[in-house]
């Protein structure tokens, strides 16, 4: 059925026949996108006019107005209709009659509908006392009635808008940055409003406020376009859904990206970053025209007194060779050549970013039409420009997104393609894998002073995650990719080796502190092995923590650095000549013979909390103040005895404390003391609230050892309390035995969705299994637990091959069911 068919039966039909005839073009599969938004507003028009008619015969001096997205002829699907009843001071109660003829019929059919009824004088006063009204009016398009009454006010509004803009468009800006504030940056939200984001649809129609304005314009490349992108995915999220939302939920990606015959959820989320990217670059540079224009305004009243008239030149200072500031940007020299400068956008970025000021958009683009290809290997002048720009700290971000905008940096760099713009699927990174690569790098800034190697430092970081756009380990991808890049940067044989070892490797570190015994001399001698020498280790510490930093919050912690500095000490004794020496037993301490022989008088367990603080490793690179609390050591004795590990990681899961390391161990007893008890040294901190008091754990650990407290049965009515939120699905967990990784014991790592009472879950399983473990290693990123437990078998020795993979598949057939 055409467009003008589906017309004819809303006309003939009244609101049942708009209905169908809505739902027709909505159902069709032949037309989406701008054409159905467009032909869903002509059939809305013309039903609305046709109520307009039939209600106002006797009426003069009335029309009816659609404004906001409607005006602009944008109907989403479940898009509300903004409507202007506008009258010229007609008889109140006629108008009253008109406008429920026009509005009930709307409510009927579930429609959402935004209303006014105002004279012209009225609604210029209430867009004056509210700005988002005064947008809303920017758009009004005639739709029946009095045509002159409607172009009347929209000359009014287009003059008003524009003498007041001095005034209104700082207005704007704070408006769109507050929302920025509250909802954040479209371009790396894993769930984004479409529209009230920052680069979403609001700030689109902001710039073309600002345009209307005829103070400053927006760049216009790829805008309509990025617009046109973010519309079409709200119509799908619209018709997939049902419902008039602009959140990008997670568990709508996939029917969302399906409605718009798209590969999957990955390639919608890289589409709405990209058109998210172009309006948040649009509107930082139409701000900043804005900006300019006005603080040019206000000083040329004074400047005309100064100087008796006529117009200053603007000042120019040179920064770098080709490269000047003019009025708060950098721009390019008159004198600059780029067609024979090719380290030219390099040059002028560096001194961008090294002097805080954004590259002038006018800059970028003429270096992106003329500037010829840098040579194979770069430079040295290149290279170190390119080092000079990622050392600058957080202004590096602004001036790589300017050439990034233009497409500069695909040319210098052709392997940033694939991770431009990447979402990545998990709670803890809080960035794409574009940006991330950026704040790594400014965050390895700050470290320049800790390493011997800071241009190194400073690659790595940019280049640590590239590997993240191709199938297969992301480390081992990228250390390839890294070979080719830094040999085409110019970098020589020894440091390709370097960068390629930091790249293969940017996640041992944190991964072996966390997940492995730094007590057994394997795990010291295989991270010794693959980094190879003291000057290697000094980088790849600062690249870790510049990583999880730049990762986001829940990446790294005091605990963290802790951990992975005792590591770094370690493995830099065994590269200095050191040969790490097989553990003997832990010596007692007097609180824990103390505890252990309480313990026994008692046969009950004996515990004590005590706060662990640790002063910064390196006062250069720390605020001062008092060290940072790393957690709670919690000291258990108890009688020996099955059922220990369970029994107390339920009691800590019911009270919400948080296991960050957990050791358990036989202790030497004091000649003439009988028995046997087991000693656990555990780290905890309070999930939220205060920690509870010793006497509770051990009457509570009393009661879960004597089988008197039913700890599966608390946790699951807890549980239950709380309402289950919708939500990410996890990937099932998974359990493996890491080979070689222990000449002591067997590890098994445990990778699975973190949840109260999970390790006790697993202690009861490992209990059940029948092994011992011998110390545990867990972590949580996010909503990930990461768990390593190094187990033996009753004569104390690792487990046999067959018997350690039973014990792990039986493990995670627990957690899966």
């Amino acid at each position: 059925m055409t467009s003008t068919d589906m017309r004819k039966d809303a006309e003939d039909s009244g609101p049942s026949g708009y209905a169908a005839a809505r739902l027709r073009l909505l159902t069709e599969g032949a037309r989406s996108g701008p054409p159905r938004r467009s032909a869903l507003s002509e059939l809305t028009d013309d039903w609305l006019a046709g109520l307009f008619t039939a209600g106002s015969e006797e009426l003069r001096g009335v029309s009816l107005v659609a404004v906001g997205g409607y005006g602009r002829g944008e109907l989403s699907p479940r898009s509300d209709l903004d409507l202007l009843l506008l009258h010229d001071g007609a008889e109140p109660q006629a108008v009253a009659a008109l406008a429920d003829r026009l509005w009930y019929p709307v409510w009927d059919l579930g429609l959402a509908l935004d209303h006014s009824v105002r004279t012209p004088a009225e609604a210029r006063r209430t867009a004056g006392e509210d700005l988002k009204v005064q947008l809303g009016l920017l758009d009004a398009r005639h739709l029946a009635g009095d045509l002159g009454l409607t172009a009347g006010l929209r000359t009014a509004v287009l003059a008003d808008w524009r003498n007041q803009a001095p005034k209104r468009l700082p207005e704007l800006q704070e408006l769109c940055a507050e929302r920025a504030e509250r909802q954040g940056e479209l371009q790396y939200l894993l769930e984004p409003d479409l529209k009230e984001a920052r680069g979403g649809l609001r700030d689109a129609t902001a710039l073309r406020a600002v345009a209307a304005s005829w103070l400053a314009d927006a760049p216009r490349e790829g805008l309509d376009d990025a617009r046109r992108r973010l519309l079409d995915v709200r119509d799908a999220l619209h018709l997939t859904t049902g419902r008039a939302t602009d959140r990008l939920a997670l568990q709508e990606q996939d029917q969302v990206a399906a409605e718009l015959g798209l590969l999957d959820a990955d390639t919608l989320l890289r589409q709405v970053y990209e058109a998210a990217r172009v309006i948040s670059y649009a509107s930082d540079v139409t701000w900043r025209e804005v900006g300019r224009v006005l603080r040019s305004r206000s000083m040329r009243p004074r400047l005309r007194a100064i100087l008796g008239g006529g117009k200053p030149a603007p000042e120019r200072s040179p920064l770098a060779e080709g490269v000047v500031e003019q009025d708060g940007e950098v721009v390019l020299a008159r004198a600059a050549r780029p067609e024979r400068d090719p380290v030219l956008p390099l040059r002028a970025a560096a001194a961008a970013a090294q002097a805080g000021l954004p590259l002038s958009l006018h800059a970028v683009r003429r270096l992106a039409a003329t500037v010829r290809p840098l040579p194979t290997p770069w430079p040295a002048e290149a290279r170190e420009q390119l080092v000079t720009l990622l050392g600058s700290g957080q202004p590096t971000v602004e001036v790589w997104e300017a050439l990034e905008a233009e497409g500069l940096i695909t040319r210098l760099l052709p392997d940033w393609e694939r991770v431009r713009c990447r979402p990545q699927r998990n709670a803890v990174h809080i960035w794409t894998v574009d940006r991330h690569l950026i704040e790594t790098a400014v965050r390895a800034s700050e470290f320049t002073r800790r390493v011997s190697r800071p241009d190194l430092l400073l690659v790595s970081a940019l280049l640590h995650d590239i590997g993240k756009g191709w199938p297969g380990d992301h480390s081992v991808a990228g250390e390839i990719i890294v070979k080719d890049v830094a040999a085409r940067i110019g970098f020589d044989r020894t440091d390709v080796a370097v960068l390629s070892t930091l790249v293969r490797h940017h996640l041992l570190l944190v991964e072996t502190a966390t997940r492995r015994d730094l007590e057994d001399p394997a795990t010291v001698r295989s991270v010794a092995e693959a980094v190879g020498s003291q000057g290697t280790l000094e980088l790849l510490h600062a690249l870790t923590e510049a990583d999880a930093l730049a990762t986001g919050p829940a990446a790294w912690s005091t605990w963290r650095g802790s951990l992975v500095a005792d590591l770094v000490r370690r493995v830099s004794a065994v590269l200095a000549g050191d040969v790490p020496e097989e553990p003997e037993a832990a010596a007692t301490t007097a609180e824990q013979e103390r505890l252990a022989i309480e313990a026994v008088a008692t046969g009950g367990p004996v515990l004590s909390l005590r706060a662990q603080t640790e002063p910064p490793a390196d006062p250069v690179d720390r605020p001062a103040g008092d060290p940072e609390p790393l957690g709670v050591e919690l000291l258990i004795a108890v009688p020996d005895q099955p059922g220990v590990l369970p029994a107390v990681a339920g009691v800590l899961a019911m009270h919400r404390l948080t296991v960050r390391t957990a050791e358990l161990r036989a202790l030497e007893l004091p000649s003439g003391v009988e028995g046997s008890v087991l000693l656990l040294n555990w780290r905890v901190a309070a999930e939220y609230g205060s920690l509870p008091q010793a006497a509770r754990l051990r009457a509570d650990l009393v009661r879960a050892l004597d089988g008197s407290l039913d700890i599966a049965g608390r946790l699951a009515e807890r549980d239950a309390a709380y309402p289950r939120r919708r939500g990410v699905v996890a990937p099932p967990p998974r359990v493996t035995v890491a080979p070689a990784a222990s000449h002591l014991a067997t590890v098994i790592e445990v990778r699975a969705q973190d949840a109260p009472g999970l390790l006790f879950r697993i202690g009861r399983a490992l209990e059940d299994a029948g092994v011992r473990m011998r110390s545990a290693h867990v972590s949580t990123l996010g909503a990930n637990a990461v768990d390593a437990f190094y187990v033996t078998g009753h004569a104390g020795s690792p487990l046999p091959g067959d018997e350690a993979a039973s014990v792990a598949r039986k493990l995670e057939e627990m957690l899966r069911g």
